[in-house]
């Protein structure tokens, strides 16, 4: 959507005509930097960057005088310190960000109950029906910025508009600590003129195509004929920017938020060329996303392959199941099939990830499996461990195949022969650095 660096700040500073705009998108400033400079306020107007300063980790989040030197979420640390040397680089701590996030969002339930969460630390919120209690949409944007900074010491910028897609774009217009009210008939003069960026769901490749077709800035791909956008970027794309560069969006704010995904992945510490030790680590990764299905209640139909190598190319692959699981050992038959399809068995592999997508309710023992279970036995066993594991703790249950001959500890051992690898074992996974309850970036 932006760069969110503070450049082109737009603010509404004056009360304006916004009951047409009851749609507020609460974004929290740089929210990780800023909830680690609580505690550090003698680095403050400082080049902060978190995450861990190692050449194979990548930026968690960065202050704003940082992104002033191009550092973004999501960039490999290298990149990030190249382009800002003097940056100060904080290790993350994500139980401080999940307790300053549940504080924030309590008083986003405090002024509507209409609030649709969207990550740890933003959502968007519907302040219709508190219009006649709080006041204006104005007033009680305001109250809550200086509440939420009154409280926690943290800024957010709000952006309020008649559409979720607005409402979005019009918070990153406001960063940092800003409020930005886009009434109803000021959509099109504040949408046109801003770059294509701005678009929902316009990334680098689409950004890149749009761009070929002279098309720079959101009136461009408003006023460009439909079937150009369609033949640029397919029938539903094409659709789609053209609704949202006119300010369509019928989406409303929902309050349950429907978990789409579960997915775990891991950044070595070394390259890894071993497809031994690949397989290893999608077993323990499929065990972990199992685990976690089971927990929510959950069984998914597709499972996705994520590798990403040495030059950053990122490679995913998936594979959709005739009946939906919620079995670790079955993901990974899956995702290992996958795997060995790919080819790239012998690449040097810097990431890889599991994930199982069309998510439905009910674990896989729940649902009609017919005569013969195939997994009936895997599933007996993971519920066994899963019931262990919750008395006596995850760490006490391993599976065999994960674990290094005599000694009881994770290492590169074949899956399902619980034998190492011959030859000097591979480089050992590095867990991602920030906790798995949250995204990890900003």
């Amino acid at each position: 959507m932006s760069k969110q660096d503070g450049s082109g700040r737009l603010v509404t500073t004056v009360p304006t005509d916004d009951a047409t705009a009851p749609i507020l998108h609460v974004d929290m400033d740089a929210f990780f930097a800023s909830v680690e400079l609580l505690d550090r306020p003698d680095l403050r107007g400082l080049p902060v960057v978190i995450g861990h300063r190692s050449d194979r980790s990548v930026v968690t989040a960065a202050t704003y005088e940082a992104r002033k030197y191009g550092v973004n979420s999501a960039m490999p640390m290298a990149i990030a310190l190249r382009r800002c040397p003097q940056a100060i680089v904080l290790e993350p701590h994500g139980e401080k960000y999940r307790h300053y996030s549940s504080i924030v969002m309590s008083m986003f339930d405090d002024v509507t109950p209409m609030v649709e969460r969207l990550g740890i630390d933003e959502a968007f919120l519907d302040v219709s029906g508190s219009i006649r209690l709080l006041g204006s949409v104005f007033d009680i944007a305001t109250e809550l910025r200086r509440r939420v900074h009154a409280e926690t010491g943290l800024h957010c910028s709000i952006g309020a508009a008649s559409t979720k897609f607005v409402a979005k774009l019009a918070s990153s217009v406001a960063k940092p600590d800003g409020l930005l009210i886009v009434p109803h008939e000021a959509t099109l003069a504040f949408l046109h003129p801003r770059p294509i960026s701005g678009l929902w769901g316009v990334g680098g490749k689409t950004e890149e195509t749009l761009l070929n077709l002279g098309l720079r800035t959101i009136g461009d791909v408003a006023n460009a004929p439909l079937d150009t956008l369609v033949r640029a970027v397919g029938p539903a794309g094409g659709a789609k920017l053209h609704s949202l560069a006119w300010g369509r969006d019928p989406r409303s704010v929902t309050t349950t938020a429907e978990e789409k995904s579960v997915g775990h992945e891991v950044t070595f510490s070394t390259d890894v060329t071993d497809p031994v030790e690949i397989r290893r680590e999608l077993l323990r990764l499929s065990d972990k996303v199992g685990v976690r299905l089971r927990a929510a209640g959950m069984s998914g139909r597709t499972v996705v392959l994520k590798l990403r190598t040495t030059d950053f190319a990122t490679i995913t692959r998936s594979k959709t199941l005739a009946e939906p699981t919620d079995l670790g050992r079955r993901i990974y038959d899956e995702v290992r099939a996958v795997y060995e399809a790919t080819g790239k068995q012998h690449e040097r592999i810097r990431l890889v990830g599991v994930r199982v997508e069309q998510l439905v309710p009910g674990g896989g023992g729940g649902l009609s499996l017919g005569l013969w279970d195939d997994d009936a036995d895997w599933r007996e066993a993971e519920s066994t461990m899963d019931a262990l594991q919750a008395r006596f703790g995850a760490a006490m249950l391993t599976p065999a195949s994960l674990l290094r001959q005599g000694t009881g500890r994770p290492g590169p051992g074949r899956p399902g022969s619980g034998r190492p690898p011959r030859g000097r074992p591979g480089p050992s996974p590095v867990e991602p650095s920030v906790d798995p309850g949250y995204s990890g970036v900003e």
